[in-house]
């Protein structure tokens, strides 16, 4: 498990941000289009990415809160196959899906996400990483909250949850 510090807000220009990503050499991974399945589960989340560029099992756990928040995160990295899917789905159920479109971005250890959600909108994500266990929080939280500033990321503008409590969200009402 490794220690992430990360936020989401909404963004209503997200080719702005674009810009000053590309203006600090921002590292472009590409754009993805991810399915992310999520799990009913008893603590935590649990989401199958399915993607171009990012496939993975993700299991988090974070609280609802605006502003950079920590994730305690087990990534494991796979290759879709349809079996895992189905396995997950017969034994736990699913929860929701959220379809997206995500442009992916790297700084040095730091990972943007320009996202365009189906149904949400638009959105971006930063998240400081300590995937080596060297980076303290308080660096990964200076980190976030430096590229919050740079992106003209305003507190009126944070989410405090995931895509999926948006999307439940969103289907209650």
């Amino acid at each position: 498990m490794h220690l992430n510090i990360e936020i989401k807000a909404k963004c209503s220009n997200l080719e702005h941000v674009r810009t000053i990503l590309k203006s600090k050499n921002a590292d472009y991974k590409g754009l993805d289009h991810q399915i992310d399945t999520y799990f009913k589960v008893p603590h935590g989340r649990l989401k199958l990415r399915e993607g171009n560029i990012e496939h993975a099992l993700i299991f988090y756990q974070r609280s609802n809160q605006a502003g950079p928040k920590d994730s305690n995160v087990i990534l494991y990295t796979n290759q879709p196959k349809p079996g895992l899917k189905a396995a997950l789905q017969a034994a736990c159920g699913i929860l929701v899906v959220v379809d997206k479109k995500r442009e992916i971005y790297f700084i040095d250890n730091v990972k943007f996400h320009l996202d365009d959600v189906n149904n949400l909108g638009t959105y971006c994500e930063i998240e400081a990483i300590d995937s080596t266990g060297n980076l303290s929080r308080e660096k990964l939280l200076e980190q976030c909250q430096d590229y919050m500033q740079l992106l003209g990321i305003n507190d009126e503008d944070l989410v405090s949850c995931s895509y999926s409590d948006l999307i439940l969200e969103k289907e209650l009402n």
